[in-house]
């Protein structure tokens, strides 16, 4: 039993290391009231910042620090005649 249990514990710490944490940075964040004035910049819509604030309190904003990824333009070729 001990040996399945550290077993499971390898293999569940294995898997936290495989796979590294990446910051979220979205265009809106909420900023959380007291007792914990936290931030959490990681929103795609205004309305789901909102949805996560209210009952809890806060208010949202733009990220000022949002950088938007780069725009891939296509490149079309004339149609043969």
């Amino acid at each position: 039993m001990k040996f399945a249990l550290g077993l499971l514990g390898v293999l569940i710490a294995t898997a936290a290391i495989g796979t590294p944490a990446h910051a979220q940075n979205r265009p809106w964040c909420a900023f959380y009231s007291a007792p914990f004035y936290a931030t959490n910049c990681g929103f795609s819509t205004y309305e789901q910042c909102l949805a996560t604030v209210s009952g809890v309190g806060g208010y949202c904003q733009p990220n000022t620090m949002y950088v938007p990824p780069p725009v891939r333009h296509r490149h079309y070729r004339p149609y043969p005649y």
